[in-house]
């Protein structure tokens, strides 16, 4: 998937795409995608993280803490944003 992941654009829309999963570990794995995708060496120096740390964080099973995340996403030039969940009409 990383191969693909070659625009910040693509990359806002896929790792966006991917948070809608319930499932959490679907988007660390996405962000691991991401992270590959611009080169995890430089990832992991810009989060201030070890590079055997980042793979460590974003493999499956883990269970990174938020401020992990939020350094990672940094780290990529992006940031989380919280939006209202439309209601829905009966």
């Amino acid at each position: 998937m990383s191969d693909y992941l070659d625009t910040d654009e693509v990359m806002t829309d896929y790792l966006a795409a991917v948070a809608e999963d319930s499932n959490p570990e679907v988007f660390i794995a996405a962000l691991g995608d991401a992270a590959k995708a611009r080169g995890m060496a430089q990832v992991a120096k810009d989060a201030g993280l070890g590079r055997e740390s980042l793979y460590k964080t974003l493999k499956a099973g883990s269970r990174p803490r938020f401020e992990t995340i939020q350094a990672v996403l940094h780290a990529l030039g992006l940031k989380l944003t919280v939006l209202a969940k439309p209601l829905l009409q009966e």
